[in-house]
């Protein structure tokens, strides 16, 4: 297994443990937790595509790895009272539409790369996150919900990039 595969393999792993130490409120751990893992997100690409490491594994695990984290995340946070259930819901909706989308798009010999605006959709809910674990830390001295603003921005970019992923791809979902 490449080093690549390894780093993914080690954020599935790390999800579980993210989850019971952040249930049981050691917040400031599983945002150490949280970080680290979303880190080896940007490392495992970088190395797979600068070494050509990239392999089917790394093609299916890699994105399955990020969505679980932030999924798992984001679940434990409504279960802690820190984010209304429905935008979990829309982010969780949008996921499954495009994840079909791109089953379908396979199935005709079609590859959907990863729109600017999905990669902004991350990006936002890998900053809002640990700013949601963390209560707003450092911002909540200074009084400004930068939690609350990037969970509206990476919302509002969940929004904006699944209806770009159908729209761009809508020969795919003919009726005939």
């Amino acid at each position: 297994m490449n080093l690549p595969n390894k780093l993914t393999m080690a954020r599935i792993i790390a999800i579980p443990i993210f989850i019971v130490v952040l249930m049981m409120e050691f917040r400031y751990a599983a945002t150490i937790i949280f970080i680290l893992a979303a880190l080896t997100d940007m490392l495992d690409g970088h190395i797979a595509r600068k070494y050509n490491l990239v392999s089917n594994f790394g093609k299916l695990m890699d994105p399955l790895a990020d969505k679980l984290l932030v999924m798992a995340a984001l679940v434990c946070l409504v279960e802690l009272g820190n984010v209304p259930a429905w935008m979990v819901v829309v982010i969780l909706a949008r996921e499954f539409a495009v994840t079909g989308l791109r089953q379908v798009a396979v199935e005709q010999g079609i590859v959907i790369a990863a729109a600017p605006t999905g990669k902004i959709k991350t990006i936002t809910q890998m900053i809002a996150i640990p700013l949601l674990l963390l209560a707003n830390w450092p911002f909540s001295y200074i009084g400004i919900p930068m939690d609350q603003i990037f969970l509206w921005i990476a919302v509002a970019m969940t929004i904006i990039s699944g209806a770009e992923y159908f729209y761009k791809n809508r020969q795919l979902l003919s009726m005939d």
